[in-house]
């Protein structure tokens, strides 16, 4: 069995660097803010690398941008990337805070050979500006440590003799020992892995721990190492951390955008669509802001939804300068192929046209603004339509006039009013309407469609009283 793992030498800083325009040297420091972390590349073309003392590295740099360590949100960005990683390779296995495990053996037929899934992956890698060492290997840790110490390489693609070779001579301070078991291998003269590995099981637990021996056994392969799969929840969420604050919206357009792309690939890949966002404005002292962006039909575009938000960022101020912008999303719709496209999909989707003007209207006028009409039951004409929000979604079976043959007019006058003239000549009619006896507002009615002097259509008609009104026009 084969595993690729990856290592992420750097992750907090690739995430950060995401959300910047700019390209300037950064690094994370101990919890103590006395030695550095971790050192992006631009920081190490000036000199600086982990383990150096930040003084000496502020030195180095002036312009140079620290980050606290946060083992947690380092743990978080990495399930994003496992996200991601997922729909492209399975089953994985998380090692926070930097490490990600991918069983290569079933990915072998789907891909043609591990050197077409490393392939993949560093493209996918590439595609997420994120720096990443692989190793291939037969065991777990053996994968893992040989990522760590970047002594993992492409061309030996499935050969299990040069695997084992290159384990084992991997430096015992890159075999993951603790420090008093580091130690005491030194002491005995040996220096690599696969000195540690030629030494009689017997004799290596007798002089070190049982412990020691498992541990070794697990690399070689001659000691189970079950993984626990990691399997995504039912729901997006990726979030932008920022080095400074940011005091205006606009500042907040550039991270979005990525995070509204990974949004969309998500949506194509579980072929679903939302028309709901969530956007979580963090600050230093104050609650989050909390931001609904909600469109009237189903949606996937990035583009569609940066607009919505441009749009809603132009009537909204910040509250108090953000430190982190979190994109969440839980309502998930089907997702229907446009009916108007032709066999070769170059005609224009009409209705997600329909639902882009009408959420870009919604989040410049407000949501209650605009409305559509619908048909009712309801044969008496003043009670026929009613209003609805533009994305309401009617259930059941829907109120429809089509029955009608007879023409009405786009103009309905809200009261009918008294026929002041008697008309030049009747077009069509009459079309007789008796209903509301249910709810006590009878009506018994002849329309008529009749041309009056000026040459205006009017929709006439006569009631059970004998007489005659206006009840709209035609244009």
């Amino acid at each position: 069995m084969l595993w690729l793992y990856l290592h992420f030498p750097h992750l907090l800083l690739d995430h950060l660097q995401r959300s910047r325009k700019e390209t300037s040297a950064m690094v994370v420091i101990t919890e103590s803010g006395q030695h550095v972390q971790q050192a992006c590349p631009e920081a190490r073309k000036q000199g600086i690398e982990p383990g150096l003392r930040l003084k000496t590295a502020l030195s180095l740099a002036t312009e140079l941008a620290t980050v606290q360590a946060d083992p947690e949100r380092e743990r978080l960005i990495l399930v994003q990337q496992a996200r991601w990683l997922y729909r492209h390779a399975a089953p994985i296995t998380l090692y926070p805070p930097d490490g990600l495990l991918v069983e290569a053996s079933r990915l072998q037929r789907l891909y043609g050979s591990v050197d077409a899934l490393w392939d993949r992956v560093e493209r996918l890698l590439s595609d997420h500006q994120l720096t990443a060492s692989l190793a291939v290997g037969q065991t777990p840790l053996a994968a893992r440590l040989c990522a760590r110490a970047q002594r993992g390489c492409r061309d030996h693609g499935d050969d299990t003799a040069l695997m084992t070779a290159r384990l084992k001579a991997l430096p015992l301070d890159h075999a993951g020992f603790e420090r008093r078991t580091l130690e005491r291998l030194l002491r005995l003269g040996l220096s690599t892995l696969g000195d540690v590995f030629a030494l009689p099981p017997t004799e290596l637990a007798r002089r070190l721990a049982p412990e020691t021996l498992m541990y070794v056994q697990k690399i070689q392969g001659n000691r189970p190492d079950p993984q626990t799969a990691w399997q995504p929840l039912h729901h997006f969420e990726q979030q932008a951390d920022f080095i400074h604050d940011i005091e205006y919206t606009e500042g907040l357009l550039f991270p979005l955008q990525r995070l509204l792309g990974a949004l969309e690939d998500d949506l194509r890949w579980r072929q679903q669509d939302t028309d709901r966002l969530l956007l979580l404005l963090h600050h230093h002292q104050s609650p989050a802001t909390r931001i609904t962006i909600g469109a009237t039909g189903p949606e996937h575009r990035a583009e569609a939804f940066l607009d919505l938000v441009r749009l809603r960022f132009e009537q909204q101020s910040l509250a108090a300068p953000v430190t982190a912008l979190t994109l969440r999303v839980k309502r998930f719709l089907p997702r229907h192929e446009a009916i108007t496209q032709d066999l070769l999909g170059d005609a224009p989707d009409l209705q997600e046209a329909w639902h882009t003007l009408i959420s870009r209207l919604q989040m410049k006028l407000g949501a209650s603004t605009l409305h559509r009409l619908v048909p009712q039951a309801d044969h008496r004409p003043e009670r026929a339509w009613t209003t609805q929000e533009p994305g309401h979604r009617q259930t059941g079976t829907p109120a429809v006039a089509a029955h009608h043959h007879s023409a009405r007019p786009l103009w309905l006058m809200p009261h009918p009013r008294p026929l002041q003239e008697t008309p030049e000549a009747w077009l069509a009619g009459p079309e007789r309407i008796s209903a509301g006896w249910w709810d006590g507002q009878r009506v018994h009615r002849d329309y008529y469609i009749a041309q009056l002097a000026s040459g205006a259509l009017a929709w006439v008609f006569r009631d059970v009283r004998e007489g005659w009104f206006i009840h709209g026009w035609f244009g």
